[in-house]
């Protein structure tokens, strides 16, 4: 019983010291994701760290698993949180969405910026937004960059299924001749079949008309 009561005890400090970071963007102190990926990490080091030890160095064992877990964990919990705050520093006004779920980072780009009805030739107003997620995209470099296209329902499973996929591997092709490792990306349509909005009006067929970009650990 001491022996886990000391487990936690140290395990806790070890999840506070990863959750406590600034911003490397505000300045700010702030309780981050890495400090959960952190902690998460660090229970499951010391629980394995305690049980591949002798009863006698359990206790050494523990915390030592504890601390290389937190650190593997709380590294690309730190990675995501840094990269996050820079798409959103970069994006802003743009039109772009930026979601985070867990490890992974998602860019929503609405038609309405990207492409015109029945178009795969990228909107020349889209450029400068492509410019600059090249420049994250080359100083955050440990992602796979998993490209999606979608259509609205106008037309043909057919012919949207192929518009879409045209589209995604137009923001490939773009990423890749300005220096994105073309290894880091993929490509593909969806078509129409998961639309984010009505495709009754106007403004909700401009939603549907989207890419989106995955990010994701290497």
């Amino acid at each position: 019983m001491k022996f886990w009561r000391n487990l936690a005890v140290a395990v806790l400090g070890l999840s506070v010291l990863a959750g406590c970071t600034n911003n490397p963007y505000t300045g700010e102190s702030e309780a981050s994701k890495a400090g959960i990926y952190g902690g998460v990490g660090a229970v499951a080091g010391a629980l394995v760290g305690a049980a591949t030890s002798s009863k006698k160095d359990r206790g050494k064992g523990a915390l030592i698993g504890a601390a290389v877990g937190g650190a593997a964990g709380g590294g690309y919990g730190y990675y995501a949180d840094t990269q996050e705050a820079k798409l959103r520093q970069t994006l802003q006004g743009t039109g772009v969405q930026v979601q985070r779920n867990g490890n992974d980072l998602k860019l929503i780009m609405p038609g309405n910026i990207t492409f015109a009805s029945n178009s795969a030739d990228i909107s020349s107003s889209f450029y400068p937004t492509l410019n600059s997620l090249v420049l994250v995209f080359k100083e955050f470099d440990k992602n796979g960059v998993d490209i999606v296209g979608y259509t609205d329902s106008t037309g043909s499973t057919e012919l949207n299924n192929n518009l879409s996929n045209r589209r995604a591997q137009s923001v490939s092709s773009y990423l890749s001749a300005n220096g994105v490792a073309a290894s880091r990306l993929s490509a593909y349509g969806a078509g129409s079949s998961q639309p984010i909005a009505s495709n009754t009006t106007e403004a909700g067929r401009a939603q549907n008309r989207r890419v989106e970009i995955n990010l994701r650990p290497l």
